[in-house]
């Protein structure tokens, strides 16, 4: 089983997540009078006319999430001072704050006024894909490759974009292409994950480079991914080699002795598999896996008792294992 995730854009956790007194009413200028904003205030007041204390104030006030509060000081200083950064501040805190369609509105803005900042394709490509409208998305993409067609990042949020709109064909074109220009562990976990589910031996070639990278030698995840190919082509000496160096360089993944314990299994070799489904339950006691191979371990030699004990308490770690509730069934009928 493979637990790799690829995240799309951190943008999107915070939008998701929006402010954090988001329907609470805030008083905003007893904030901005209160001891803590003082000094800063008191400033303002003497110096309307220098951004940079409005700016300041603006960022103490983020820092504090109160983004609407802070709202104001941004637009002020974008106002004064047109700047594109302050204008990319500006958006941020307008997404931050759930005023989206503001936010839409400074980012076409900077897009306009700064076509070279590729950056405001990029927020606008967030909150389209927030909001569901993944063509959208793709747009600002293509005009951020159009713009510059070695970032490489766009074509991994492009790539990323299409596998969660299940073109895999698409995805794996544009994650080649962002591996090509920056061979780095994300793009190619991204990619060595689709590889594995079409039993595609890319995935070797890929989890090579990035471990050719890798100096200090504590790299896991390409390992993992090579075990888990050579497991599925059923080349299982060659699979095993690379669970045991994942196990090597961690002991407590998991994932590993999970895929060498059912190998083991596999292949009728009960005693041993039994011995690392042991172990990982014994690595982490709250591994609904390990639990549910111990189970069907100690089934399939006649073990009906152990068997039962194993799948419930699966069960009790993950309410939703469906194939431990089968099992159950099963037995108990």
């Amino acid at each position: 089983m493979i637990k790799l995730m690829v995240p799309l854009a951190l943008m999107i956790i915070i939008l998701s997540c929006g402010e954090h007194d988001r329907g609470v009413k805030t008083n905003h200028p007893a904030i901005l009078e209160s001891p803590q904003f003082e000094g800063i205030t008191d400033s303002i007041k003497r110096f309307p006319g220098n951004p940079g204390l409005y700016l300041r104030r603006a960022l103490m006030l983020s820092q504090m999430n109160q983004h609407a509060a802070a709202t104001p000081d941004y637009e002020k200083a974008w106002k004064m001072t047109g700047d594109e950064y302050v204008a990319l501040d500006l958006a941020s805190n307008l997404m931050l704050s759930q005023k989206l369609p503001e936010a839409v509105k400074v980012l076409k803005e900077g897009i306009r006024k700064f076509p070279g900042n590729t950056e405001f394709n990029r927020r606008l490509a967030e909150i389209q894909l927030h909001a569901g409208n993944f063509s959208q998305a793709i747009e600002e993409y293509d005009k951020i490759i159009a713009t510059d067609s070695s970032n490489f990042e766009a074509w991994y949020d492009k790539g990323s974009l299409y596998l969660r709109m299940k073109d895999t064909a698409n995805a794996i074109k544009a994650l080649e292409k962002s591996f090509a220009l920056m061979p780095i562990n994300y793009s190619g976990m991204a990619l060595a994950s689709i590889y594995v589910a079409k039993k595609n031996p890319r995935v070797i070639d890929i989890s090579n480079i990035i471990l050719s990278r890798d100096t200090q030698h504590i790299q896991t995840e390409p390992i993992y991914m090579k075990g888990v190919y050579y497991a599925d082509i059923k080349k299982y000496d060659s699979a095993m080699a690379q669970f045991d160096e994942v196990i090597r360089r961690d002991w407590k993944m998991t994932d590993a002795y999970i895929e060498k314990g059912i190998i083991l299994y596999e292949q009728k070799q009960y005693d041993e598999a039994l011995k690392v489904f042991n172990l990982t339950v014994t690595v982490s006691n709250t591994d609904a896996d390990g639990y549910y191979w111990l189970g069907r371990t100690y089934e399939a030699t006649g073990n009906i008792q152990d068997a039962i004990a194993n799948y419930e308490r699966a069960v009790a770690l993950d309410r939703t294992f469906t194939e431990a509730r089968t099992a159950l069934r099963r037995l108990n009928s």
